[in-house]
């Protein structure tokens, strides 16, 4: 049994196709979510095509094969059941935000977590709703409510990653352009323009220059893109290397 105490464990019961299982175990990987359980794929186990699909993701390989619902849940103190239709029951229905901010706390207080997903066709049997704590429950378009296995898994990694910081991997936003180096920019932009004969007539020259200057200050320019746009204003103006022209100004 996976002993993986700081995530939920997503759990499969009787799911059908082994597509599914394996974008399951994609995403749960993408997500840093390691705890998978399938309870009786019907397809039997192992399978080449959830192999296939889940591209290399750990959670597979690492996945735990039951044959017995219970024993899936046999370590869970909270259980909560994915599903879109209502089964009578007398408990508390929440969206996937709402249950992950739940999870989040049950296992902050040492609780293990368990979700349940039902199989394609039929989704959660009553019997495993009966066992869970809660509902979860998405807001799909009630005249076509059934949703894909792999999908219904992607929007919960998706919740339970959603409020962690952002990967460092992408280089941060340069620091905004100054008011001084806007300035500089626009002056140098009119000075090519008005060279260039654009203003015209003379006498709507303000307003142009006007509806221009607001039109860049909408954009939140950085640093780093005002000295991109100078230096094209200057290579359209007098070329670079051996476009360029000698002018006298």
């Amino acid at each position: 049994m996976p002993q993986t105490s700081d995530t939920p464990a997503f759990i499969l019961v009787n799911p059908q196709l082994g597509e599914n299982i394996g974008a399951a175990a994609r995403v749960m990987g993408n997500f840093g979510l390691p705890d998978l359980r399938i309870v009786d794929p019907r397809d039997g186990w192992p399978n080449d095509k959830a192999v296939s699909m889940a591209a290399g993701s750990p959670v597979l390989d690492a996945a735990y094969l039951h044959k017995d619902f219970s024993d899936s849940i046999a370590d869970c103190t909270r259980v909560y059941a994915t599903t879109a239709r209502p089964r009578g029951m007398e408990k508390p229905v929440l969206t996937a935000r709402q249950s992950v901010a739940e999870m989040r706390g049950a296992i902050k207080a040492g609780e293990k977590v368990g979700v349940l997903f039902g199989a394609e066709k039929s989704g959660l049997p009553n019997e495993a709703v009966t066992l869970a704590d809660a509902i979860i429950t998405l807001p799909v378009d009630r005249s076509f409510s059934s949703l894909n296995l792999a999908q219904t898994v992607a929007v919960m990694a998706h919740e339970w990653a959603a409020d962690e910081a952002a990967p460092d991997v992408f280089e941060p936003v340069s620091e905004a352009a100054s008011r001084e180096d806007l300035e500089r920019m626009f002056e140098h932009f009119e000075e090519e323009l008005e060279r260039a004969g654009f203003f015209f007539p003379p006498e709507k020259t303000p307003l142009m220059k006007q509806n221009l200057r607001a039109a860049f200050i909408r954009g939140r320019w950085t640093a780093q893109e005002v000295r991109t746009f100078r230096g094209a204003v200057k290579a359209l103006a007098v070329g670079r290397g051996k476009a360029r022209i000698a002018r006298e100004d």
